[in-house]
């Protein structure tokens, strides 16, 4: 585990009389009680915690010395030093928590959507999380919306409400799909606590342990670890310039996976759009091999330019494509509001698997987005994050050119919320990641986006959550960064020494 996300917002204080090997232990010592750093977890060693805390590695030495006196961590020569085991911190709990709990998810990154929509430690401007900007938030709006209604809302609809949830938000719903070219009706559309809940909810539905599925590679996070958690077996799309309909076509072939999982519009990492004539040769193939494609659209209203092809739903000519949209992304996370577009068969399947999770999601909630979306307040909010995040884009663009052309490669998206980003020099991103957590900035690194190993070269950086000042500085930042590590590695290439050169014989 890279603890250095755990401990960058820890400061040493030199003023202070406790020698600085103390303070790191002290520091070490509070994230192991809390649990934070759980039995088992393997630290830094001994260079790599010297460099986070910019200390010697005397000190940082003496600061495991110091941990492993009193019995907190452990030393395997050869291997590193480790978090001691629960038993021999503490006295034994009534209740052996940690052997009743099923397998944790082994993906090294497991834990990274958590730790994304953390709060960030104190200065830290935080690139990672993909969210809209709290002061863009329509709470006003909501506020009032809430105030005229309340008082001839029917008390029925607070009560328990169908799994499938809020009719009137269902047709709401069913009615803008419908203005997207997708046919829709009420009965076609499971509301959610959020799309994450659909890709939840599918998984429990279609896939068993040892079933196929196919992404493309990278992809949003969150449908790695749900599609992984069910036991899935991954194949993985690359994500180009152009889709190799022949490589999902063998895979179909020789695998019959369950389904597809794509982001045609602003894919999540890359920002790629799939482009129209694309999106009618994979639905002909899907049709042809009765594929279900499940097609996750949170940023296609987010576009900065040139509006989008129609999405995969409105293609669908064939009934096989689930259509996952949120509200997340355009008005607030914190309504966790969903919804999902499928057969009717589908849709009350869905629903008795949901029912077991949490039986309908939040009436209010729904409530409050049925009449955003029935007096027309979409639109206009739309028109206002679009220009916003417009003049985001394109501040962050110019300053990652101005300042770190030099170091890395990325194409400007035409919407939804990141720059993918690619390191030129030699260097991997989780390296930069904790160089420049000591800088006060972060980022998602690209591995947490695929399933198998990468050259780890790329990371992604979202420009919605701050304005255009606070997005300069995350730049500069992570410009200085990479500045430092090149003069590291030019020192130690300096401090090499010289080859040999032997004659031609």
């Amino acid at each position: 585990m890279d603890i250095s996300k755990h401990l960058n917002s820890a400061e040493l204080d030199t003023l202070n009389k406790q020698p600085l090997y103390l303070q790191i232990a002290l520091l070490i010592a509070d994230k192991i009680q809390k649990q934070v750093l759980p039995s088992g977890t393997k630290l830094p060693p001994e260079r790599e915690l010297a460099d986070l805390f910019a200390v010697s590695r005397t000190t940082a030495i003496n600061a495991y010395r110091k941990l492993e006196q009193q019995g907190v961590v452990w030393t395997k020569v050869g291997s590193g030093t480790y978090v001691a085991q629960a038993r021999d911190l503490e006295p034994l709990s009534e209740v052996p928590w940690p052997q009743l709990f099923t397998a944790y998810p082994k993906k090294p990154l497991a834990s990274i959507l958590r730790d994304m929509v953390s709060t960030p430690a104190p200065g830290t401007i935080s690139l990672a999380a993909g969210m809209p900007d709290p002061a863009l938030y329509p709470l006003e709006t909501f506020t009032e919306l809430f105030n005229r209604n309340i008082g001839r809302a029917a008390p029925a609809d607070f009560g328990h409400i169908p799994t499938e949830g809020y009719n009137p938000l269902r047709r709401a719903i069913a009615a803008m799909l419908s203005e997207k070219g997708i046919p829709a009706s009420t009965e076609n559309i499971l509301t959610l606590s959020g799309s994450q809940q659909g890709l939840y909810l599918l998984s429990k539905v279609l896939l068993e342990p040892g079933d196929y599925v196919v992404m493309e590679a990278p992809t949003f996070i969150g449908a790695i670890q749900v599609f992984q958690a069910a036991g899935a077996r991954v194949l993985s799309l690359p994500c180009s310039e152009k889709l190799s309909l022949e490589l999902l076509e063998d895979y179909l072939i020789r695998y019959r996976p369950k389904l597809l999982y794509m982001i045609p519009t602003y894919q999540n990492p890359t920002g790629r759009v799939l482009p129209e004539q694309e999106r009618q040769d994979l639905i002909k193939l899907a049709k042809r091999h009765r594929l279900v494609i499940v097609e996750d659209d949170p940023y296609s209203d987010l576009c900065y330019g040139e509006q989008p092809p129609q999405s995969l739903k409105a293609l669908d000519s064939y009934g096989g494509v689930v259509y996952l949209g949120t509200f997340s992304k355009i008005l607030f996370p914190g309504l966790r509001t969903g919804y999902l577009a499928g057969p009717h068969v589908l849709i009350n399947r869905l629903a008795l698997e949901k029912q077991f999770i949490d039986l309908h999601s939040n009436n209010i909630a729904q409530w409050l987005v049925t009449m955003f979306l029935n007096e027309g307040r979409l639109d206009q909010h739309l028109t206002t994050v679009r220009r916003e995040y417009k003049k985001r884009r394109d501040t962050m663009a110019k300053a990652l050119q101005r300042l770190c052309a030099n170091d890395i490669e990325f194409i400007v998206p035409e919407g939804g919320f990141y720059f993918w980003c690619k390191l030129k020099q030699a260097v991997t991103s989780q390296r930069l990641l904790q160089e420049a957590a000591k800088n006060r900035i972060s980022f998602v690194p690209g591995e947490a986006f695929h399933t198998v190993p990468t050259l780890d070269k790329e990371f992604r950086l979202c420009f919605t959550t701050h304005n255009e000042a606070v997005l300069l500085e995350g730049v500069q930042r992570l410009a200085k960064t990479l500045t430092q590590i090149t003069k590291k590695n030019k020192d130690k290439d300096n401090d090499a020494p010289p080859c040999s050169v032997w004659p031609i014989i």
